[in-house]
């Protein structure tokens, strides 16, 4: 069998003492060879990402090295050369796989310029901008639990890869042989020929000055001090965040103590994702001590943010939908006030974020362009309106997952910018005699309750890729003509690339690239969209609805949510 050839081969030609071990280990264990050995990680927009260990299905030094050849086969022969920007986070082997990304690099001809301690995703797509590179590379898994690590990659522009890139990179990574065929020379040697080189305080403290101006009311925390509890996660905002809020005026802040410090172990939650009550688990404790205006939980990557904000004496967590309507409306709001809104302005939000945002664009007179999942489709239009001379029109975009942007100084989703405008919210509602939790309320007075839940499905196993496909392709071929009693009115195939008005029968283009994704609008306002993770083995089903009152709302997804798993057959 092909993974027992392939465990052997390994097992005669790595030489990592780490890597020899692990192999050794499992020499009488057929079920571990297989699941280690019978696939290999696959290189697309998101780059790699899995489990660290030994095996082709593993993120090791190996599999890194082999990516890393790839893309510099691809920046030699897209590009003629050039420099590539590297940045790492608190994952365990992070720092070990940014280097390994830079001797590779280095020894194919290409300047590898990378962060001499931990950085933020958007640092690295600030990098890249501000170098000139032909890529970029950020070792991180985001939110994944401690067991993973990965390897995101960069274009020139400082978004995430585009398709037909990842592409290129993954035709050529198919050719390389990650033990005979991948150059490469010791990090140190690199550094001291200059084929290596470290990105210097100057790029950094650039980013930081290009962040505070995207401040809406400069000088409002200073003239309004609020107190903030916040927590890194064990991962990489501790320093830019605390800079940047001590910079515009924060200085009250309580820092939860077990999560200040990076660690990749992440051993005070086992998934770390601010989306979860679980991560947010020991702020909201020091809440209940501090009495904080606000709390703000950081991702490893810092590139996403988890928010709760005070309700007279309790903390409510919100959605990132939530945080999303309120910057959004806070931005239109304060850039009215001050005279600081562009001719045409534009925002942008993904497919599954809430029609609030762009009822409140609406009426507002903001452009909402709506996008595929992924930020670097918000990129995209960031770029589009960069070439056109027209940068300053965009005014904010985000995805219900908690990211958040706004200026074109990055291409990625900023935690470190998101942490800044929701202090600088929260200073200036408090100026007001109020707080964003009533500002929400009084926003769902106006515009109605629309409410949002998301639902996981695990697909686990070797199988469970196939499985999720079969699910999508008897939806797509077979769309519910009713949903919780609500009719289906309108069917979105986004593989496809329809929308389909089920009472007439009309069908349009819906202008966006295809993917594995479909809507389905029902009668009365209800909606739910059915989409494969494009980074770990499961389904998500992104729900809303829209009511008269928060307990109308709340009842209508849970009838549609109990009657899609069965429809779907998901537990």
């Amino acid at each position: 069998m092909a993974y027992l050839e392939e465990y052997a081969r390994w097992s005669q030609q790595a030489t990592d003492p780490d890597i020899c071990a692990e192999l050794a280990a499992i020499r009488n264990d057929d079920l571990e060879q297989k699941a280690r050995f019978s696939t290999a990680l696959t290189f697309g927009t998101a780059g790699l990402r899995g489990v660290l260990g030994a095996g082709t299905s593993r993120m090791n030094i190996y599999t890194v090295r082999r990516a890393t050849q790839g893309l510099a086969d691809y920046v030699n022969e897209r590009f003629g050369g050039g420099c590539v920007a590297i940045a790492y986070d608190s994952r365990n082997m992070s720092t070990r796989f940014g280097e390994e990304v830079a001797g590779v690099l280095a020894a194919n001809g290409i300047t590898a310029w990378i962060y001499d301690r931990l950085m933020p995703t958007p640092m690295l797509s600030f990098a890249v901008r501000e170098l000139g590179a032909r890529a970029g590379v950020m070792i991180t898994a985001s939110h994944n639990p401690a067991e993973y690590n990965g390897y995101k990659a960069y274009g020139e522009d400082g978004c995430q890869m585009t398709e037909e890139n990842a592409d290129w990179v993954y035709r050529k990574i198919q050719s390389v042989d990650e033990f005979e065929g991948v150059k490469k020379i010791d990090f140190k040697e690199g550094l001291a020929a200059g084929s290596i080189r470290y990105i210097g305080d100057a790029v950094i403290e650039r980013y930081y000055e290009e962040v505070k101006k995207q401040q809406v009311n400069p000088g409002i925390c200073a003239a309004h001090p609020i107190k903030l509890v916040y927590s890194p996660l064990n991962g990489t905002g501790n320093e830019p965040v605390r800079r940047v809020l001590a910079d515009i005026g924060v200085k009250d802040i309580a820092v939860v103590a077990e999560q200040e410090m990076p660690d990749g172990n992440f051993p005070t939650c086992t998934y770390p994702n601010p989306e979860t009550k679980e991560a947010l688990r020991l702020g909201l404790a020091l809440c209940e001590q501090e009495k904080p205006d606000l709390f703000i939980a950081t991702d490893p990557d810092a590139d996403r943010i988890g928010v709760a904000v005070r309700d007279k004496e309790e903390y409510k967590i919100l959605s990132g939908n939530e945080v999303g309507v309120l910057l959004l409306d806070y931005i239109i709001k304060a850039r009215k006030a001050t005279g600081s809104m562009p001719s045409g302005p534009v925002a942008v939000e993904s497919i599954v974020s809430t029609p609030l945002a762009a009822e409140i664009a609406r009426r507002n007179g903001v452009e909402m362009r709506v996008v595929l999942t992924g930020f670097k489709y918000i990129g995209e239009q960031i770029l589009h309106l960069e070439q056109a001379g027209e940068t300053e029109r965009f005014i904010f975009g985000f995805e219900e997952s908690c990211g958040y942007l706004a200026g074109g100084y990055v291409r990625d989703k900023d935690a470190v910018f998101a942490s800044m405008l929701m202090c600088e919210m929260t200073a200036y509602y408090k100026s007001q005699g109020t707080t964003p939790y009533e500002v929400l309320e009084k926003l769902y007075e106006e515009y109605g309750y629309y409410r949002n839940r998301v639902l996981n499905f695990a697909f686990a196993g070797l199988d469970g890729p196939a499985k999720m496909a079969k699910v999508m392709d008897d939806l797509f071929a077979a769309p519910p003509a009713a949903v919780a009693g609500r009719k289906v009115e309108q069917v979105l195939d986004y593989r496809a690339g329809t929308r389909t008005d089920v009472l007439t029968g009309a069908r349009e283009s819906l202008g966006l690239p295809s993917a594995s994704v479909c809507e389905l609008r029902l009668a009365g306002g209800a909606a739910v969209i059915v989409r494969p993770s494009g980074t770990e083995p499961k389904m998500k089903l992104y729900m809303t609805a829209k009511e008269n009152t928060a307990a109308g709302s709340e009842q209508t997804l849970d009838e549609v949510a109990a009657d899609m798993k069965a429809l779907l057959g998901l537990a």
